[in-house]
């Protein structure tokens, strides 16, 4: 299990850098070097085929690619958050879920490990039966009420998206006055409550592609280094999605390389972690941005 520790004070501060962390198990993650996350899938309908892992084999050779090629956490889904997404059970995701984990903590047992749910319910299960080190929440409580208190009892880093509705219905018309003001208004309120409840370690995360369109999307990319308002961690997940390749051309299979010019753009804008289905280019991105800004990696 893992807290978040964000620290700015004359030990942690050099020049313009402020240095956050996360603790796993009382090694620290150093997030100014910013962190790969990779994406894991059990599900059957994900909207990337490539990231579908359904047999006992494919899960945990995604889960050593991930790894392997140099990811620091793991994010595992089974309830898929495409637009028009099938609405599973949580009995169903709960299925998945144990199955998957009890996998991956036999053959990587210190493997940091982040969940994929916005339901309280599963949430508990994974980190309290496998000790999951974050919950990583699309709806920011939105579509379980639980999922606050719940987080705050648990005492795991808390990744709070921003989604307008819900997977089934977030693309049928979004609408924004002006969306970069819209999402961090959203977000004060959530830190807010979250922080009332005790809770600490929050990581935002934008929401690309979620209840947005296209214009949204880059007009958030836009102004990315607004989010530091919040002396937060910010993930972002632009992974092969459709303000790709609805831009360039093709699908998600071929949106590889815009995956990697915007996580660039991202990372160059403040992002602490990027969430991606390429771990491999993912962290030859970090480290271009790193070199560039003179970050070096823990050791």
């Amino acid at each position: 299990m893992c807290t978040f520790a964000y620290k700015e004070d004359s030990e942690t501060n050099m020049g313009n850098i402020t240095t956050k962390f996360i603790n796993v198990n009382g090694n620290l993650m150093d997030l100014s070097y910013p962190q790969v996350m990779g994406i894991l899938n059990v599900t059957p309908d994900s909207f990337y085929a490539g990231s579908r892992k359904q047999t006992e084999k494919e899960i945990i050779e995604r889960a050593r690619q991930i790894l392997d090629e140099g990811g620091s956490i793991i994010d595992l889904g089974a309830y898929s958050s495409r637009p028009n997404a099938e609405n599973i059970s949580a009995e169903e995701e709960i299925r998945r879920l144990r199955n998957a984990l009890k996998l991956i903590r036999k053959e990587y047992p210190s493997a940091v490990l982040s969940i994929d749910t916005f339901r309280a319910d599963v949430a508990r299960m994974c980190v309290e039966e496998y000790g999951a080190d974050i919950i990583n929440d699309i709806a920011s409580g939105d579509m379980d009420e639980n999922m606050f208190p719940t987080v705050a009892k648990l005492g795991v880093p808390y990744i709070i998206m921003h989604m307008q509705g819900t997977p089934q219905n977030m693309q049928s018309n979004p609408h924004y006055e002006n969306v970069t003001k819209e999402v961090l208004y959203y977000f004060s309120e959530k830190v807010q409550k979250l922080k009332e409840l005790g809770v600490k370690d929050i990581i935002v995360d934008p929401g690309f592609g979620f209840g947005k369109t296209l214009e949204h999307n880059y007009e958030l990319l836009n102004h990315m280094e607004e989010f530091a308002i919040f002396g937060l961690p910010i993930l972002v997940g632009v992974s092969r999605k459709s303000m790709i390749y609805r831009l360039l051309g093709g699908g998600p299979e071929d949106a590889l390389n815009g995956t990697s010019v915007i996580n660039t753009i991202c990372l160059l804008k403040g992002a602490d972690i990027v969430r991606v289905h390429d771990v491999k280019a993912a962290v030859e991105a970090v480290k271009i941005v790193a070199a560039m800004k003179g970050l070096k990696p823990n050791e």
